[in-house]
């Protein structure tokens, strides 16, 4: 077992998580550009010190604890089919954009991204990204059971799988009545061929 070097400072799981927390609700009440690392470690209970043993900046943390909060939502388990694979991916994107917190910091970092690329590009390759390998794991899974042709445009399937769920949720801001996700599914596969 390593040891800890005397001195070294030792994070603290349940503050961590404490400052998490802290820093997903700011974000959703202030918005990225009002949120302060001094507003999230008094939420939390913390000193400033602690939010910065951890991440260097804002930028960092919120890029952080979005990540940490959004990644793992993208992991649907095999179903065994095409549909009910992609009824599983997009009731966890339902999940995700309804989110009573994320729900509000998503148009807000959105927002942001197109004034800070720094932050878009944070955001598209910590979140974006993984979230998207995790959809193709789907689809690759999909061609390989012959569910879906082997010359499929991966990256345009995996467009057509998320977009219509963000754009009702996040860019309408319209409801997902009771059987918009089956609706949603027959139209996903009908267009994945």
């Amino acid at each position: 077992m390593a040891r800890i070097p005397t001195g070294a400072a030792v994070l603290q799981p349940e503050v961590t998580r404490a400052i998490t927390d802290a820093a997903l609700r700011e974000l959703a009440e202030q918005g990225y550009g009002r949120l302060s690392m001094e507003a999230v470690a008094k939420r939390a209970g913390v000193g400033k010190s602690a939010l910065y043993r951890r991440w260097r900046s804002k930028h960092e943390m919120i890029t952080a604890v979005v990540a940490e909060f959004s990644v793992p939502r993208a992991d649907v388990e095999d179903t065994g089919s095409l549909r009910g694979d992609v009824r599983a991916m997009l009731q966890a994107v339902l999940d995700w954009l309804t989110h009573p917190l994320f729900s509000r910091i998503l148009p807000d970092l959105v927002a942001e991204g197109a004034r800070n690329p720094e932050l878009a590009e944070s955001v598209r390759t910590s979140i974006g990204g993984p979230r998207r390998d995790r959809a193709e794991v789907m689809v690759r899974r999909a061609i390989t059971r012959g569910e879906l042709p082997e010359d499929l445009d991966v990256e345009m399937a995996l467009d057509v799988l998320a977009a219509p769920i963000y754009w009702r949720l996040v860019v309408r801001q319209a409801p997902a009545g009771p059987d918009y996700l089956d609706r949603l599914v027959e139209y996903a596969l009908r267009a994945l061929g």
